[in-house]
């Protein structure tokens, strides 16, 4: 069961697309819209990050950031953004720890969860049954952005 509205977010270090190490704590004061995905390149989690992609310009200037987690490694993650061109960075998590400390651990793979979490580094929204070609503009109009 995917974790619940107000409570904190867990904590996580990792390595993003690029081999940068990003920690959720980077990004206090701001708005993370972290979404978690099954696999690069496929199907429905090409739907995905392309409606973020583009929607981008709609997330910019208003103190959101986006991040796509999934089990993939680094190189994955690159193809998958240049194929893509994906204006974003995808957070590898070839260990599984934030996929299980976020509750979404599907049995090798990350189950399609997107969490919300406000500047305070609490949860505001919980999706979990997720249109894969409209989830960000969902999440947009949920914001009332």
């Amino acid at each position: 069961m995917a974790l619940s509205v107000a409570e904190t977010a867990p904590a996580f270090t990792t390595k993003d697309t690029h081999g940068n190490t990003v920690a959720l704590s980077d990004f206090a004061g701001k708005t993370v819209i972290l979404y978690f995905y099954p696999k690069d390149d496929t199907p429905g989690c090409t739907k995905e990050a392309c409606s973020f992609r583009d929607n981008y310009t709609a997330y910019q200037g208003k103190n959101l950031v986006v991040l796509g987690v999934s089990a993939d490694d680094e190189a994955s993650h690159q193809q998958f953004t240049e194929k893509f061109n994906l204006p974003f960075p995808l957070l590898a998590d070839v260990n599984h720890s934030i996929i299980k400390a976020y509750d979404v651990d599907g049995g090798g793979y990350a189950k399609r969860v997107t969490y919300v979490i406000d500047g305070s580094g609490k949860i505001s929204h919980v999706y979990s049954s997720i249109k894969t070609d409209t989830h960000a503009t969902d999440i947009l109009a949920d914001l009332g952005l």
